[in-house]
């Protein structure tokens, strides 16, 4: 694993989208897997800059997102097909008919998680995959558990999880309960991997992730047996 420690925020964003930056020049009809929260905003407003600039060019990029609350309309302005718009797509010159998010109104959430992977898969698997990590250690929505499910599924959200993503909601009662996630496995199958971690709440899930061992029950130690991970963390998560 690759260990890149920053100072501040800002300098961990534009490290990331660096990284980025240099797989859609190398390949520039790279599949992407991207994810939502607040970590890789400032990854995405830096991708939004070098693209407006003409510096990286997403007209042949395919996206696949992690995950998206289950149940909710893509329209909610709480869903993370509307956050991806707002944050990402809608800045850039992508066709969004080349964009995937789990749909969050689908009837068999069953039959979503497989038709999901057997579409990134028809792809050519994701080149290069973002990554945050819960205070708990969770990968998408993989939270800690006796065991982990392999391809994406819908699954139950953590008090943990829940109370971390009320701060975008009205209230905590209006969290979604459930999400449809891509399991460990497809995220695993990314050819590469780049994991985001900032601030001192993330220092636990950090050295766990460092440490030299592996367990369901912190769900991101599993990237330890993929070959290339990049961690990018600043200082506060990574000294604590």
């Amino acid at each position: 694993m690759r260990i890149i420690v920053c100072e501040n925020y800002e300098e961990m964003s534009k490290v990331g989208a660096r990284i980025f930056a240099a797989q859609m020049t190398l390949k520039p009809d790279s599949i992407l897997g991207l994810a939502t929260g607040s970590t890789p905003v400032g990854l995405y407003r830096e991708l939004i800059r070098m693209n407006s600039a003409g510096e990286i060019d997403f007209a042949p990029i395919t996206t696949f997102n992690l995950d998206e609350y289950y149940p909710i309309s893509p329209d909610n302005d709480q869903s993370y097909r509307y956050f991806m718009n707002e944050n990402l797509f809608d800045h850039v010159n992508i066709d969004k008919a080349r964009t995937h998010v789990p749909s969050g109104l689908a009837e068999d959430p069953e039959a979503e998680g497989k038709a999901y992977d057997a579409a990134i898969a028809a792809a050519g698997g994701i080149d290069i995959q973002l990554l945050g990590i819960g205070v708990n250690g969770h990968i998408a929505f993989n939270e800690p558990d006796e065991e982990l499910i392999v391809g994406t599924h819908v699954t139950g959200l953590t008090d943990s999880t829940i109370e971390a993503n009320s701060r975008f909601f009205a209230s905590r009662d209006e969290v979604p309960t459930r999400a449809l996630t891509m399991g460990m496995a497809s995220i695993l199958g990314a050819k590469k991997i780049v994991l985001l971690a900032n601030g001192v709440k993330k220092h636990d899930a950090v050295m766990k992730l460092l440490d030299n061992t592996i367990t369901t029950q912190w769900p991101a130690t599993l990237l330890k047996v993929h070959p290339d991970v990049t961690l990018i963390c600043d200082k506060a998560a990574y000294e604590g």
